[in-house]
């Protein structure tokens, strides 16, 4: 009888347990999503910097009794470029969007406005990143639903597209105002 070399099993058992390993991780409820310390949790402390001829927001804004987003941008950000018409779309409707200027040049990012359009009905700059360390943010874009008393009921990273809007954000603003 033919004696089976260790050395024979180890391949099949590795590939057996990534393939139980991917398995388990493509059953996660949403395997997009990426976690969010913040959910459930009260927004952390706005600290920005003035941007010149906008109004700035701070803590109290944000438990003001209103729902709202607050929305991590950037001008060099294609994808915040491409959510940008989306933003302006809520804005229109009267959601108060309040945006935060991350790591960014100032000039740069008034003209990103100046172009495109401010959706923003304050925001305030966030030039080193310890704002957004607070948030828990990724990257940019991020986005935020704060319910009015100024706890995170959602937080989305990446481009808000019209599908976000309709499945993620108005359903997430709604449970916001209950």
């Amino acid at each position: 009888m033919a004696r089976v070399s260790p050395l024979m099993i180890a391949p099949p058992a590795i590939f057996l347990a990534f393939v139980v390993m991917a398995g388990i991780g493509m059953y996660r409820e949403d395997p997009e999503a990426l976690p969010s310390a913040r959910e459930g949790q009260v927004a952390p402390p706005v600290v920005l910097t003035e941007m010149p001829g906008k109004a700035l927001f701070d803590d109290a804004t944000l438990r003001d009794g209103q729902v709202k987003l607050v929305n991590y941008w950037a001008s060099w950000c294609a994808p915040c470029r491409a959510e940008h018409p989306n933003l302006e779309q809520l804005s229109a409707e009267g959601v108060p969007i309040y945006g935060v200027n991350y790591k960014d040049r100032q000039a740069n990012a008034l003209a990103f406005l100046d172009e495109l359009g401010d959706p923003y009905t304050a925001m305030g700059a966030d030039t080193d990143g310890r704002m957004a360390l607070d948030w828990g943010l990724y990257g940019v874009p991020e986005t935020y639903v704060v319910a009015g008393d100024g706890t995170v009921v959602l937080r989305f990273a990446g481009p808000v597209t019209e599908r976000v809007m309709r499945d993620t954000i108005r359903p997430a603003m709604e449970r916001a105002a209950r």
